[in-house]
């Protein structure tokens, strides 16, 4: 699966089990070019990110309730309606807006 945004294709992983939850993307110096998934959850936490990143939370729809731009580390945001969290490169959640679909691919 990927998002594409102005002619780019991010690609999004989709983490189920919680060893692959647990490591998501803590303890990486590169930066992120790729998205993660998190499906059946409602918050999100970037305890030990070693960078900044956008979150964006959908429901079981897929429909945008909330987008947070440049997340600094140790942030831990909970959202009561979310299904799906999103982890996305940094400047991404600036071409999603609240309320529209998101523009996922196969």
């Amino acid at each position: 699966m990927f998002l594409k945004i102005k002619n780019k294709k991010i690609i999004i992983e989709e983490y189920t089990n919680w060893k692959d939850r647990l490591k998501t993307i803590r303890f990486q110096w590169e930066i992120l070019e790729k998205g993660i998934k998190l499906p059946k959850k409602k918050f999100a936490s970037t305890d030990f990110f070693l960078q900044k990143v956008d979150i964006c939370f959908t429901n079981k729809d897929e429909i945008i309730i909330a987008l947070y731009e440049n997340v600094k580390t140790e942030r831990r945001i909970l959202k009561r309606k979310a299904y799906n969290v999103y982890f996305l490169p940094l400047n991404t959640a600036k071409y999603l807006k609240v309320g529209e679909k998101m523009p996922l691919k196969k």
